[in-house]
C-alpha cells in the first residue's frame, strides 16, 4: 500500500477564478480549464508562493490521500471532497509528521498579512457560482458608461452598467464577475477574464431590472481595464461567473458592518449599502464605511455617498494628498474611532470587511491590533474567531 501523502487543492466553491495563483506558481503546478483552477500533485513542491496572493483563501486546502487526485478529477469538482478514510497508523510516520510541521511553518509565514481562509456569514443567501465559464460565457449589453472621478483627475474610474436581458444571471452583493477582453496575449492564447466586484444589489442597479454595475479604474497598461473603460452604450461583452461564496452580505438586520476600503474596493460596499437601503431602510447605526483615497476628486461615488444619511451609515473619509491638510489613511480613521471599533470587536453581530489595494492590509491590521489591545483583547484571537464565524472578510489585490 502506498504511503499517505498530503495533497494541495483549491476549493472550487470559494475560488473566484482570478488566476493569480497560476501566474505566481514558479513550477507551473497550477492550471485551469473552462471551469476550475487545479493543482497538479506531480509538480507541486509545497513552495507556498501561491498562498499569500490568493484574495479568498480558496488556495489553502489540503487532503491526506493514498493516491493523489488527478487534474482531470479536480476539473469535474463543484465542491471539495471530504477527507478520505486513512487506515489507522498510516499517518503517524515520521515523514508525514515532519511534512506537517514544515507546512505549518510555511503556512504561518505565507498567511502573514493575508486574508486567510474565508467563511460566508451564517445568515448570507446561498450564492450561485460559475454559471458561465470561459467556454460558454454570458453576453451582456452595455447600458451605460459614466466617469466617477473629475475629468481633470489623474484617476479615471468608471461606473459600467451591463444588461443581461432575458439571460439569467443571479448575482449577490460581494460577488465578482469576469470580463473577457478581446484578442490574444503574446503567447497566442486568448486573454483570461479580469475579475471585477459587482457594485449593484442583487435586484439590479435599477430594482427589478436584470442589470449589473461595475466600478472599474483605468490602468495605464491594463488590457481589460482600458477595454472596459472605453466601452460605449450598446456594445456587447463576454462575461463569466458569478464568482465568490464568502465575501457576502449577512441577512441579519442586527448585523453591524465595518467596511474598510480604498478606491474601487468600494464596489461591493456600494452593493451592500443599496441592498440595506432597499431591504431595511429604517435600521440605524448598522453600517460604518472607512473610505480612503488621495483626494476627494479621486474618490468614487463621493457625491452619492454624502447623500446617504449619517444615521443610516457613518462615513469616515481618509485623504492622503489633500491640499493644506495632514495625510490621513484608513488606519488613521480607524484609530480616530477606536472606541466604536473596540465595541464592534466584542459584538457577536459585528462584521469586518476589507477590500482594496493589498498595501492597505498591514496598516489596517496594525490599527485593529492596537485598538483591540487598548480594550484588553488580543487581536489575532479576535480576528481568527470572527473569521471562523464568517464575520471577518478580506479581499485585496
Amino acid at each position: 500500500m502506498n504511503k499517505p501523502l498530503k495533497q494541495h487543492l483549491i476549493d472550487p466553491e470559494i475560488c473566484i477564478r482570478c488566476y493569480t495563483c497560476e501566474m505566481t506558481c514558479p513550477v507551473q503546478a497550477i492550471e485551469h480549464d473552462d471551469n476550475n483552477v487545479v493543482v497538479d500533485a506531480s509538480k507541486c513542491n509545497f513552495c507556498m508562493d501561491c498562498i499569500p496572493v490568493c484574495p479568498t483563501g480558496s488556495i489553502d486546502e489540503w487532503r491526506v490521500v493514498n493516491e493523489p487526485y488527478s487534474v482531470e478529477e479536480q476539473y469535474e469538482w463543484m465542491e471539495l471532497p471530504e477527507q478520505q478514510e486513512i487506515e489507522a497508523g498510516e499517518t503517524g510516520d515520521a515523514d508525514t509528521e515532519a511534512l506537517d510541521d514544515a507546512m505549518a511553518a510555511l503556512l504561518a509565514e505565507a498567511h502573514a498579512g493575508a486574508g486567510g481562509k474565508a467563511r460566508a456569514p451564517a445568515s448570507a443567501s446561498k450564492p450561485t457560482i460559475n454559471m458561465y465559464n470561459l467556454g460558454k460565457p454570458a453576453e451582456a449589453k452595455v447600458q451605460g458608461n459614466y466617469r466617477l472621478t473629475d475629468a481633470d483627475s489623474d484617476s479615471d474610474v468608471r461606473h459600467i452598467i451591463l444588461d443581461f436581458g432575458s439571460l439569467p444571471f443571479p448575482v449577490l452583493e460581494g460577488q465578482s464577475i469576469g470580463i473577457i477582453p478581446p484578442g490574444e496575449g503574446p503567447d497566442g492564447k486568448p486573454h483570461l477574464p479580469r475579475l471585477y466586484s459587482v457594485s449593484s444589489p442583487r435586484d439590479g442597479e435599477r430594482p427589478g431590472y436584470k442589470n449589473v454595475s461595475l466600478t472599474v479604474k483605468r490602468e495605464e497598461n491594463g488590457i481589460c481595464s482600458n477595454y472596459v473603460c472605453d466601452l460605449a452604450k450598446g456594445d456587447t461583452v463576454k462575461v463569466t461567473g458569478p464568482f465568490g461564496a464568502t465575501f457576502l452580505l449577512p441577512s441579519d438586520p442586527n448585523a453591524h458592518l465595518l467596511m474598510i476600503c480604498t478606491g474601487t474596493g468600494s464596489a461591493p460596499f456600494r452593493g451592500f449599502t443599496m441592498r440595506r437601503q432597499r431591504e431595511t431602510p429604517s435600521v440605524s447605526d448598522s453600517l460604518t464605511l472607512v473610505f480612503g483615497a488621495r483626494r476627494p476628486a479621486e474618490l468614487p461615488y463621493f457625491g452619492p455617498l454624502k447623500k446617504v444619511p449619517e444615521r443610516f451609515m457613518q462615513k469616515l473619509f481618509a485623504f492622503s494628498r489633500e491640499a493644506d491638510a495632514p495625510k490621513k489613511y484608513v488606519q488613521d480613521r480607524l484609530r480616530d474611532e477606536s472606541e466604536k471599533v473596540a465595541k464592534l470587536l466584542s459584538d457577536p453581530h459585528g462584521h469586518i470587511y476589507i477590500c482594496g489595494l493589498k498595501a492597505m492590509e498591514k496598516g489596517v491590521e496594525e490599527a485593529l491590533s492596537d485598538i483591540a489591545r487598548g480594550a484588553g483583547l488580543v487581536w489575532t484571537e479576535v480576528r481568527d474567531a470572527m473569521r471562523e464565524d464568517g464575520r471577518y472578510h478580506v479581499e485585496t489585490y
